[in-house]
C-alpha cells in the first residue's frame, strides 16, 4: 500500500477545498454531495450527533447560514492506497474568541467520487 501517493493527494486535496468552500458559503447541495449517501454515514457535530445522511442532511438544511467563515491550520490529510483517506484541520472563527475547532473527516473514493463517510467536530478553549 502507497501512503500519500502524489495523484491521490491531490484529488482529496481538491474535494477538501470543495468542501471547505461550501461550508463556509453553505452550498448545502454541494455538502450534501460530498458526503456518502448512505445510513451508516455519520457525523458527530459541536452540538448533535447524526447517524445516517438522513439525519446530516436535516441537519445541513436547517442550519444557519450566518457565522460560518473560519480560518483553518494544520490541515493534514493523509491517503493510504487509492481509495481512503484521513482529513484532520483546526480551525478558528471570528465569532468564537478563545475557541479553537478540531475537524476530523474520513473519505473513501468511491465510483462517483471521493466522499466522507464519517466526521467529526469539536471546539476546546485555546490554551
Amino acid at each position: 500500500m502507497v501512503i500519500d501517493d502524489p495523484a491521490v493527494r491531490v484529488e482529496v486535496e481538491a474535494a477538501f477545498r470543495a468542501y471547505e468552500i461550501a461550508l463556509t458559503t453553505n452550498d448545502v447541495a454541494t455538502l450534501e454531495a460530498l458526503f456518502q449517501d448512505d445510513p451508516r454515514t455519520i457525523r458527530y457535530g459541536a452540538g448533535e450527533n447524526l447517524y445516517g445522511m438522513d439525519a446530516i442532511r436535516a441537519f445541513r438544511r436547517a442550519r444557519s447560514p450566518v457565522g460560518l467563515e473560519r480560518m483553518l491550520a494544520q490541515t493534514v490529510i493523509t491517503t493510504y492506497g487509492r481509495d481512503f483517506a484521513t482529513a484532520m484541520t483546526l480551525f478558528t472563527r471570528d465569532n468564537a474568541p478563545g475557541k479553537t475547532g478540531r475537524q476530523s473527516q474520513t473519505w473513501v473514493h468511491f465510483p462517483e467520487g471521493w466522499r466522507v463517510v464519517a466526521a467529526h467536530v469539536s471546539v476546546i478553549e485555546t490554551a
